[in-house]
């Protein structure tokens, strides 16, 4: 898969351990998939942010995994119960992935997908709003 790429969000992933630059490599690759319009960005002067009209994702190395923060607002569906923190939070719910673990693409990439759709339609508090 081509995409453009930020350099400072190769530079995080690369000093991470390898296990968690194979995560954040791939959780990169799934949300490129998921709408190739999306960009990479770092905010909060060192965290990787991926977005589109608003944000979709972000990621944070952990000790013992990685976190994907979904900006979602709590109303996209989580069908497949991939979501491990955050399930009250009004603006962002987590995903840990810890080493050995599989991502599941499926669940993860359509979670994507409705984060930006929701974007587009006006973002996840105009959506909560009507």
């Amino acid at each position: 898969m081509s995409y453009a790429t930020d350099p400072r969000v190769d530079t995080y992933i690369d000093a991470l351990p390898g296990w968690q630059q194979a995560i954040c490599r791939e959780v990169r690759d799934l949300v490129h998939a998921a709408d190739p319009e999306v960009e990479e960005t770092i905010k909060r002067t060192r965290q990787p942010y991926f977005v589109l009209q608003g944000n979709v994702c972000a990621l944070l190395a952990a000790k013992d995994h990685v976190n994907v923060f979904l900006y979602d607002g709590a109303i996209v569906p989580d069908p497949e119960g991939i979501i491990t923190g955050g399930h009250d939070n009004k603006t962002a719910r987590t995903v840990a992935v810890k080493r050995g673990e599989t991502i599941n693409v499926g669940a993860l990439t359509a979670m994507f997908r409705q984060i930006i759709a929701n974007n587009r339609a006006g973002g996840w508090r105009k959506l909560k709003a009507t």
